[in-house]
């Protein structure tokens, strides 16, 4: 094994909200991930009763508000992602800097233009943009004021900021993302859809409504998208993790097909084929609910089916093990969800199961599933990186993580699977979406800050960024990359 198909984009993925900062600068307004308290306990912190998004800065720290500055550092930052040999950089644009408050008709000049120049940068590298329309960072004025994504009228916002950056950059920017993530809500539903316990998180019925009316808007943005420019391709982007039965139990492997298609299809199903898939009514009856208690038209599931996406991506870091018998104790943490403990893998610092085996999997049950190109857009090793006093970090253990998942997505080249590329999460060091530190570390390349927030936020080159080099250089993992 050692190419892959000509033209493979490989690069790296980041998020606005977790390395931008300038999170008050160039008008911009305040986003969800603004009102994030950093460190481990931020997730019990906004699943209290009372969290309403107050920003309280005597009571906690906001990483995110600083991130690593790559406002001000990202002609640096695109130019050491040039060195490595990126093919593209997926990266998102925060809505907040585009209309602060979300809700407004006109879009602020001064974000537009920030990310000319981002783009302009990207290009001027040979670097292909890869932009997440919104990635966890709903302008905090729609959670806030119209309580998020359950609410109809996010529909129209969103539709309005995905025109002014279509219209501004489709010439230049060929692929794109609608929403990071969107079924993570299944667990968790802050961060994708803007919803707290106090405006009704816990009501699997406004995650439903949410998930429709962001299904809406993700065929809206694709439609705009097709009729400014015929070659661009709009993607939908899913957590997967690819899941299976604790053991031969039918009760267990039952209770895994209904959770692949609960979690790892639902929300894809919907956005590649374009209808509600036939398991919805038994998803919903879960909770009580009928697909009647949904606000939905026909104009809406006609623009569903005539707007599919182009092409799925989605990230990989773990896989996950069902057993409902309770005969099992163990328990494992993950990506917004844990699970039971999986005896034949080892485990992250953050107690992720690794399983390389497990991508390969996934992209065979997504590609026979749908048959359109799968993008791997997401997928590292968060990890406690101890750098030498020249800042120089010997990151062997995530250099053997990616060079196994790597592997594993050339076994599935070769067993069919149209793949487009891979963007391997947090290519430089930033704030952890999970827990809000720095000490999380995915990047190829060092960031001097802590998670006090004290660094000189100077860049340096980790062994894996030259190890990343030669991957791309030689299109895969030649031989002297083993």
């Amino acid at each position: 094994m050692s190419e892959f198909p000509e033209g493979f984009l490989w690069g790296g993925a980041t998020a606005a909200n977790q390395l931008e900062g300038g999170y008050q600068e160039g008008g911009r307004g305040l986003s969800i991930a603004d009102a994030l308290p950093g460190g481990k306990d931020r997730f019990k912190i906004v699943s209290q009763p009372d969290f309403d998004w107050t920003i309280d800065t005597d009571k906690y720290t906001y990483p995110n508000h600083e991130g690593i500055d790559f406002y001000h550092h990202y002609k640096e930052d695109i130019a050491l992602f040039a060195e490595m040999g990126f093919k593209c950089y997926r990266f998102s644009i925060a809505w907040s800097r585009i209309f602060p408050n979300g809700d407004e008709t006109q879009p602020n000049e001064a974000g537009l233009k920030f990310y000319d120049d981002v783009i302009d940068e990207c290009l001027a590298n040979n670097i292909e943009p890869v932009i997440t329309i919104s990635h966890y960072e709903l302008p905090l004025n729609l959670a806030k004021r119209y309580g998020g994504w359950k609410n109809r009228y996010l529909i129209e916002f969103y539709e309005t900021f995905a025109r002014a950056i279509l219209t501004r950059y489709a010439s230049k920017v060929k692929y794109w993302m609608t929403f990071n993530e969107i079924n993570s809500a299944a667990h968790f539903p802050v961060m994708g859809q803007g919803l707290v316990p106090s405006t009704g998180a816990n009501d699997k019925k406004n995650v439903f409504q949410a998930w429709h009316n962001q299904f809406v808007a993700s065929a809206k943005a694709v439609k705009i998208a097709h009729e400014l420019r015929k070659d661009i391709q709009v993607g939908c982007m899913i957590l997967y993790a690819t899941s299976y039965a604790y053991d031969s139990n039918p009760v267990n492997q039952l209770a895994n097909l209904q959770h692949n298609q609960d979690f790892n299809f639902f929300c894809a199903d919907v956005q590649v084929r374009g209808a509600y898939p036939t398991y919805t009514k038994r998803l919903l009856a879960e909770y009580a609910l009928t697909f009647d208690d949904l606000e939905t038209t026909d104009g809406d599931l006609a623009l569903l089916q005539q707007y599919p996406v182009d092409y799925i991506g989605f990230s990989y870091y773990m896989s996950s093990a069902v057993e409902t018998t309770g005969s099992v104790t163990d328990t494992v943490a993950g990506n917004l969800m844990g699970g039971v403990k999986n005896p034949f893998l080892k485990a992250s610092d953050w107690g992720w199961q690794i399983d390389p085996i497990g991508l390969r999997i996934a992209l065979n049950e997504l590609y026979d599933r749908y048959q359109k190109p799968l993008f791997v857009v997401e997928n590292g090793l968060g990890a406690i990186d101890k750098p030498d006093k020249n800042f120089y970090v010997e990151d062997d253990y995530r250099i053997d993580y990616l060079k196994q998942h790597i592997e594993a997505m050339a076994g599935a080249i070769d067993d069919g699977v149209d793949l487009m590329g891979y963007t391997p999460w947090g290519c430089i060091d930033l704030v952890s979406a999970s827990t809000g530190e720095m000490s999380k570390r995915y990047g190829f390349i060092y960031v001097d800050l802590d998670d006090q927030g004290h660094g000189t936020l100077a860049r340096y080159p980790k062994k894996s960024f030259y190890w990343y080099q030669d991957v791309i250089k030689h299109n895969g993992l030649a031989e002297k990359s083993e």
